[in-house]
């Protein structure tokens, strides 16, 4: 009988022990840890409560580059004529005046024939003009005849004045036989020769349309060209950041918008933006595609400190300070966010998963993630 007591009170012991162990330990919701006051220490964990931060905008587009047309020279012949001979080797780099091409052409001789004759009638009508000035003087010629004479000799004058601007155009003063010599206008590198000793050339002033012979340009500053919705426009200013990226080239190009039309292609619904990128290497080169970020103007966002967040296959996920759990320990939820972390701002936005207020781990969540 004894024993029978001693045994149920044994039953009765350890029921009570295992009660008392399952509200100590009780098994826990997927997806949460908690934690005793000394472990969250020893962990080092830390919250933040979730609000609003300035974030960084930056507003994404494909660009061109292009040359800057300030420092680009394209290079065509003002007169018609055969090519004898070419200085300008393409990839080498002239100085402003230098030749590039000699032309032979018959254009420099008839500019400088046509001044020459042009000068012979000059003469001619100013002594016909003085003449009749002094016979109307002494009653030998009418009003008429002065006024005729003195149109004539203002004719001959206007075209003197023409003919000498045609010869300085074409830069042959000196010779009436000689050649015609192409050259650079600015200093810089032959990025293009499109032509060939012997070729016929018609000259652009004796209405030809021939394409540029030379492209000479300096390439210490480069445009790029972007185009920018309407939607984004009130958010695109010049003066903001730029950086281009292009493919081979690992390291991005900073530089500063210049530009922003003010008016919208009617096909694309978008605006040209142009920015002014250094370019001392001259590894941008001239139709080049790539990526334009600009910084707009900040905006104000629910964000999370960014090294809050954890990846997981693929998955951003935070953890969230619930409060005590019924045992007393801190409780802690691991949830799935969205959020957009390009750029270095060191507050993320988060766009679904959160709400403003939430209590963030901002440290110590690999702590937590690795007792899931």
């Amino acid at each position: 009988m004894v024993r029978l007591g001693l045994c149920g009170i044994a039953v009765v012991f350890a029921v009570g022990c295992n009660t008392s162990k399952a509200a100590t330990q009780p098994g826990l919701p997927p997806g949460e840890v908690w934690l005793a006051a000394d472990e969250v220490t020893h962990g080092g964990i830390t919250v933040e409560k979730m609000g609003l931060h300035g974030i960084d905008d930056v507003l994404a587009t494909s660009g061109r580059v292009a040359f800057d047309e300030e420092r680009v020279a394209h290079i065509t012949s003002p007169v018609s004529g055969r090519v004898v001979k070419i200085d300008g080797v393409l990839g080498a780099h002239v100085k402003k005046g230098q030749t590039l091409a000699l032309i032979s052409s018959p254009d420099l001789g008839d500019a400088t024939s046509t001044l020459a004759k042009a000068q012979a009638d000059l003469i001619a009508t100013e002594h016909a003009y003085a003449r009749a000035k002094e016979l109307f003087a002494g009653g030998g010629a009418s009003v008429s005849a002065v006024e005729q004479a003195e149109d004539a000799y203002r004719q001959a004058k206007a075209e003197v004045e023409r003919a000498q601007e045609k010869v300085a155009l074409f830069h042959a003063g000196r010779s009436v036989t000689g050649s015609y010599p192409l050259v650079s206008p600015i200093e810089g590198d032959i990025l293009a020769r499109n032509i060939n000793p012997g070729a016929e050339l018609q000259g652009t002033y004796s209405g030809g349309n021939l394409p540029e012979l030379f492209t000479v340009g300096d390439l210490p500053d480069v445009w790029v060209f972007a185009d920018i919705y309407e939607t984004d426009l009130a958010r695109v200013h010049a003066g903001q950041n730029v950086e281009v990226s292009v493919v081979g080239i690992p390291a991005p190009f900073e530089g500063k918008v210049d530009y922003v039309s003010n008016m919208l292609d009617p096909q694309t619904r978008t605006a040209r933006l142009r920015c002014t990128i250094p370019n001392p290497q001259g590894a941008l080169k001239p139709e080049m595609y790539g990526t334009v970020r600009v910084s707009v103007a900040p905006r104000q966002a629910l964000a999370v400190p960014r090294g809050a967040i954890l990846h997981l296959g693929g998955q951003q996920l935070v953890f969230l300070d619930r409060g005590n759990a019924p045992d007393g320990r801190r409780r802690y939820e691991r949830l799935p966010i969205i959020a957009d972390e390009t750029g270095n701002n060191p507050y993320v936005p988060v766009e679904h998963g959160l709400d403003p207020g939430d209590e963030v781990v901002t440290k110590g969540a690999e702590v937590l993630s690795g007792k899931v």
